[in-house]
């Protein structure tokens, strides 16, 4: 791409016919006079082929249907008129000898020389992209028209002005995209195509960064708008987006990064961003960039992480400790949220990267982030597969237990979940039970219990279930009056319903309470455990005899 401010040739009162005539007047003397010249030779000669190329493109242009209606194509023939009047000149003055030095004249050869390219370029893409058909026609045709509004029209010139002229043209033009697209998105995303898309992805790689800058605030706009990614990263947007990232102005890389976190939403297009080098510019962002930026750049990370393959590449470039570096100081709590979603996907399913989130600290800024008034689900979750890799003497001192309470007392119902299955996993020896129901956990689960999603109740049923095994625990689960009604409403046989295995597990070790199997009953539990007997649910059948025989013998003490 040619990036020459140029002058802009004046607007006259010459008809679009008038300005081919005298283009078509000018090549011939133009030629004559290239041809001519002795100096500089292969500067010329390149020149010439390209003036010989000239007749062909005017003759394409003239016989299209609109081109004496069309705007861009009167430019474009007085682009061309000025840039045959600049050869001829060049030529006279060569042939004369009178310019200033060798080297200036070599550099305004070749200034030439780019703007024949700009030029045949610009009158090719006015034929093949068809925005001869879709820019802007006379003023006339366009208030004629009944199936499209005028703005539209302006609008398909507008973004037909982004891949024809000059460099300054192309500034002006995204200027006022940047107007439409504050005034209405709707209209402008409604008229955009591939070669408009593809006319913004070669502008991010311009050499002013006024022009970069405009043109990924474009970008941005068409990528949050959530109608064209697809488009963007086919037209190869994400590695100038990339550069942006690592090298670009405090806005450009605030837009560029912003443009990368909604791109990355899609599995392959994070995979790519991995691909070409995306990981450490983000990275760089986390720990040095603005509050924006850094949160867009740990919001990209964490859309990475998602993707499991990738884990490992995150990991090598230093993600890990950066994550826990914004979890202790990011600016913004959009960016800790980021970072501890970020460290939940790492720790997923690989126990080494687990190991390194603990070597480094990251138990610990997990826990001081959820001591705040409303802890986030995705912290508790990393927290939740960390757990198995820590021994309780190190959960002892972390204070990971009060943490736990916290959580279930606080925390969204997401956390409350990730909490009761990280009590789940901890759970696996007696002492850990004791230290459990000590902390204050087995009220909070049993109100769990009465949570509105089934897999809430599932949870908090299992981790129940676990706790009652150890007889000081059974005994505070049968002191609490929620606890029998909220696990007899879990026998529903419902399909949906995937706790009625755990709640016959908690049920049945509090049978052995005459007052709880009473409460049993009188809740309905005989006729849901007849229907789960049936249906051979384990336990079930044994725990509908418990409560069975305990109604008969109620029955005969009356009497």
């Amino acid at each position: 791409m040619v990036e020459d401010g140029g002058e802009d040739v004046s607007v006259d009162t010459l008809s679009t016919e008038e300005w081919l005539s005298r283009a078509q007047e000018l090549v011939p003397t133009a030629l004559d006079k290239a041809k001519a010249i002795k100096r500089f030779p292969g500067r010329w000669k390149m020149i010439i082929s390209k003036l010989e190329q000239v007749p062909s493109r005017l003759a394409d242009l003239s016989s299209h249907p609109f081109f004496s209606k069309n705007a861009l194509c009167k430019e474009q023939l007085q682009a061309v008129t000025k840039t045959l009047a600049e050869t001829i000149e060049l030529a006279e003055v060569c042939v004369q000898e009178k310019y200033g030095g060798k080297l200036q004249m070599q550099s305004d050869l070749d200034a030439l020389s780019a703007k024949l390219d700009l030029n045949l370029r610009d009158c090719g893409l006015l034929i093949k992209t068809g925005v001869l058909g879709e820019a802007t026609l006379s003023s006339s045709t366009a208030a004629n028209s009944s199936t499209e509004p005028d703005t539209t029209w302006n609008l398909r010139e507008l973004l037909a002005r982004l891949q024809i002229g000059h460099l300054e043209a192309k500034h002006r033009a995204l200027d006022k995209l940047v107007e439409f697209m504050k005034e209405d998105e709707k209209t402008v995303l409604a008229v955009l195509g591939r070669s408009n898309i593809s006319a913004l992805v070669q502008l991010l790689t311009a050499t002013s960064p006024r022009i970069r800058e405009k043109t990924v605030t474009v970008i941005c706009s068409l990528a949050e708008s959530g109608s064209c990614e697809n488009l963007l990263v086919s037209e190869g947007v994400l590695p100038p987006l990339i550069r942006l990232a690592e090298s670009g102005s405090a806005i450009g890389k605030e837009k560029a990064t912003i443009s990368l976190q909604r791109l990355s939403m899609s599995a392959d297009t994070a995979r790519s961003i991995v691909g070409h080098g995306g990981v450490r510019p983000l990275i760089e962002i986390c720990r040095t960039g603005e509050s924006v930026s850094q949160a867009a750049a740990a919001g990209t990370l964490k859309n990475l992480s998602a993707v499991p393959e990738v884990r490992q590449n995150l990991a090598d470039e230093g993600t890990i400790r950066n994550m826990i570096n914004l979890l202790d100081c990011g600016l913004l709590l959009g960016s800790k949220e980021y970072a501890a979603e970020c460290l939940q996907n790492l720790t997923a399913t690989n126990d080494t990267l687990r190991k390194s989130v603990i070597s480094e600290g990251g138990v610990r800024s997990l826990l001081a982030y959820l001591d705040g008034p409303l802890p986030q689900e995705s912290a508790v979750g990393a927290l939740r597969n960390l757990v198995a890799l820590l021994s309780m003497e190190e959960m002892v001192s972390l204070s990971f237990l009060p943490c736990l309470v916290h959580v279930l007392k606080a925390g969204s119902l997401g956390a409350k979940q990730a909490a009761a299955s990280a009590i789940c996993r901890i759970c696996s020896s007696v002492e850990m039970k004791r230290f459990v129901g000590e902390a204050g956990c087995i009220p909070l689960l049993v109100k769990l219990l009465e949570a509105k999603t089934y897999s809430a109740r599932e949870v908090a049923a299992q981790a129940i279930s676990s706790l009652v095994t150890l007889a000081q625990n059974c005994r505070e689960v049968k002191r609490d009056e929620k606890s029998v009604p909220n696990l007899v409403q879990l026998l529903d046989p419902s399909p949906q319903n995937t706790a009625k295995k755990y709640a016959i597990c908690c049920l049945s070790y509090l049978s052995s309470s005459k007052k709880c199997k009473r409460l049993m009953i009188s809740y309905g539990g005989i006729g849901y455990l007849k229907k789960l007997s049936e249906m051979e649910v384990p336990g079930a059948k044994k725990l509908l005899e418990r409560l069975e025989r305990g109604k008969l013998r109620s029955l005969f003490s009356r009497k």
